[in-house]
């Protein structure tokens, strides 16, 4: 615990914004990686990443991890990378055609990124983000996210639970059936985090699917920013509150909360609070819940509270809503 500490006393903390979408100009010569949400125009760079999820609120928004210094640009296989001397962002994108169906693809995007990652001079794994197409389609073991756990833990089975990163996996609904996956990775190690309220869901039990899902609830990258996985209606290891969306909203919310307060008891200088210094993804079932998410979340979040509000699928059929976050000091 006292080199953990130590580690992450002495770890960089990468910079991260929401910004105006502008593919007009061009593409900011230090960012690591910028993230594109719908089908509109993105920027022609390969450090930029879009993926097919209907932004249902705002103006168009990008979102950019800025590098520390000189940013370095390279390819390796399906690994496309941008580097600084401190955080890599990388990214796969595979067809589910030409792997075998989705638990292939995963299996082959995770064994790629091992590989990768262990001749990297940055072999911390900290965040990843993965989105596929019909995330809720099939039924029993053959459900596509249990397929995508199947494939993303034939590829871990060896890993220890403390190196699970923090972790997404959405929905999307354009129809490609391509699997995106997109992460931080450091030099120097994170901690991972757990939630006191949820069962860590690589101990869910055998009822979820044939392999239990690989991620931690949150990394605490730095002392300054904790980065927390996708986040739901969940206790324990049970959904709750099907069918009310603002009952979902609020035990979410607790959740990252909860997270949030365990982060700052590593870190005194994190706030165990949302607020300006916390950036949101809001992932949304239903698109004609927009307005209602939004009243909502005007009265549960600080008013400096930024989030981007996306049409989705979640995880689980019974979920209407789930939130990922990256908060700093």
């Amino acid at each position: 615990m006292v080199e953990s500490a130590r580690a992450l006393a002495a770890a960089a903390t990468p910079r991260i914004e929401y910004a105006a979408n502008d593919p007009a100009a061009s593409f900011p010569a230090d960012a690591l990686c910028g993230v594109v949400f719908g089908d509109g125009t993105a920027y022609a760079d390969p450090r930029c990443v879009r993926v097919g999820l209907k932004p249902l609120r705002g103006a168009p928004t990008i979102e950019l991890w800025h590098s520390q210094g000189a940013a370095h640009l390279a390819f390796d296989g399906p690994v496309r990378f941008a580097c600084d001397a401190h955080h890599l962002a990388g990214a796969i994108e595979l067809d589910e055609r030409e792997c075998g169906g989705l638990a292939g693809a995963t299996k082959i995007a995770y064994q790629t990124l091992q590989r990768f990652m262990a001749k990297s001079v940055h072999p911390h794994l900290l965040r990843v983000w993965n989105y596929f197409d019909d995330i809720n389609g099939g039924s029993g073991d053959d459900e596509r996210y249990k397929q995508f756990c199947a494939g993303r833990a034939a590829s871990w089975d060896r890993q220890p639970h403390s190196a699970f990163p923090a972790a997404t996996a959405i929905g999307r609904r354009d129809g490609k059936p391509v699997l995106q996956v997109y992460w931080l990775a450091g030099r120097d190690p994170g901690i991972a985090l757990e939630n006191p309220r949820q069962i860590s869901a690589y101990r869910y039990p055998r009822k979820y699917g044939p392999a239990a899902p690989r991620f931690s609830r949150a990394m605490l990258v730095s002392e300054r920013l904790v980065m927390i996985s996708g986040t739901a209606s969940i206790v324990g290891h049970s959904s709750h509150h099907p069918g009310n969306l603002e009952a979902q909203i609020d035990e979410t919310l607790r959740n990252v909360t909860s997270v949030l307060q365990r982060a700052a008891a590593h870190s005194p200088a994190l706030s165990p609070r949302l607020g300006a210094s916390s950036l949101l993804k809001v992932y949304l079932r239903r698109a004609q819940d927009a307005d209602a998410a939004e009243a909502l979340l005007r009265t549960r979040l600080p008013a400096a509270t930024r989030y981007l509000m996306l049409e989705a699928d979640i995880c689980r059929a019974d979920l209407l809503v789930e939130v990922d976050c990256l908060h700093g000091a």
